[in-house]
């Protein structure tokens, strides 16, 4: 059930949620961001990711900021995403690959929550632009920086799904053989990474 029912109002609202989402993200980039070798290291929890997810369904769906309560199913899909009961363990189990393997690239962390957020779908709605954002805090903190340039990977991945679709098809039938094996997605990040760095140095050009 949705709390907004007209079509326009619903794309305006969702509009106006994607920057606040997007602003969020910048805090918990810039409060994580590590301030010399003695600062605590960033560490991806389930609350980080709640929070995330309210402001991109708050005021359009009344299950923002919780995990979905129901089944789900992905249009044009062949995945079938995990019961609803065992989502918070799935989460749970996400972030701690995350924080457990911290040493390995800011490229495979990114990569890695944005296959396994999608594969999990712990959501009612808001699934994929909550795992791009996530994905892009783990990236942004892992490289210590508020990275520059416009369009950000997300907006990339949101202009031309394609690519994206594509990858998370080829991880999906990796983990089907019990492999963790997120390559193509790995060298879609890394290309869209130089789209928006290559963009901020055309700006400073300008």
């Amino acid at each position: 059930m949705e709390l907004i029912t007209d079509p326009q109002e619903k794309a305006q609202r969702e509009a106006e949620n994607g920057v606040r989402q997007f602003k969020e993200a910048l805090e918990i980039i810039r409060s994580s961001i590590r301030k010399g070798d003695d600062a605590p290291q960033f560490a991806l929890n389930q609350s980080i990711i709640l929070r995330l997810q309210q402001k991109a369904l708050e005021g359009i769906h009344p299950l923002a900021g919780t995990y979905r309560n129901s089944p789900v199913y992905i249009e044009k899909s062949e995945h079938f995403p995990p019961p609803h009961t065992d989502v918070p363990d799935l989460v749970a189990e996400m972030c701690s690959y995350i924080n457990a393997n911290w040493h390995m690239s800011a490229i495979h962390l990114a990569a890695y929550i944005l296959w396994r957020m999608n594969w999990i779908h712990p959501f009612a709605d808001g699934n994929g632009r909550t795992a791009r954002v996530v994905s892009y805090v783990v990236l942004s903190v892992k490289l210590d920086s508020v990275l520059p340039g416009t369009p950000t990977i997300p907006d990339i991945i949101a202009a031309d799904k394609r690519p994206y679709y594509n990858a998370l098809e080829g991880a999906d039938d990796s983990w089907k053989r019990g492999i963790i094996a997120v390559a193509d997605m790995e060298a879609m990040l890394e290309d869209m990474l130089a789209q928006q760095l290559l963009s901020a140095t055309q700006e400073a050009a300008i």
